[in-house]
């Protein structure tokens, strides 16, 4: 039983806990969600062309 109070305890707290998180509005969501598009954008081109500069020197060295 004692474990079943120590549960209900914890919920409790989780959910007062919750109730005083300062939610982000769709605004801000949106744009932290664009920025993080952009970065994983330049990033890829970063990889890709980092890529294709390392196989054309293997192929020239081969």
């Amino acid at each position: 039983m004692k474990a079943l109070q120590k549960i209900i305890a914890f919920i409790r707290e989780a959910y007062a806990e919750l109730k005083r998180v300062t939610w982000p509005s769709r605004k801000e969501i949106m744009g932290s969600t664009l920025v993080v598009f952009v970065v994983v954008g330049i990033l890829m081109l970063f990889i890709a062309l980092f890529d294709f500069l390392l196989s054309m020197i293997v192929r020239m060295l081969v």
